[in-house]
């Protein structure tokens, strides 16, 4: 019965280290791919988000 437990016990771990790398790799590509996008209208857009989320950017 303890051995079921620390399985379910990793298996959270590790479905948590996994959702958060990919929270972090969404979260960078918004802000470094769009942030820094070559289309005016796009980074214009994404400026905008940061403001309206009260996100300081400059």
């Amino acid at each position: 019965m303890l051995n079921n437990a620390v399985r379910s016990s990793s298996a959270s771990s590790l479905q948590t280290v996994v959702a958060a790398f990919g929270a972090m790799l969404l979260g960078s590509f918004i802000l470094f791919g769009v942030a820094f996008a070559q289309p005016q209208a796009i980074h214009d857009a994404a400026h905008d988000g940061r403001h309206s989320f009260a996100f300081p950017c400059h």
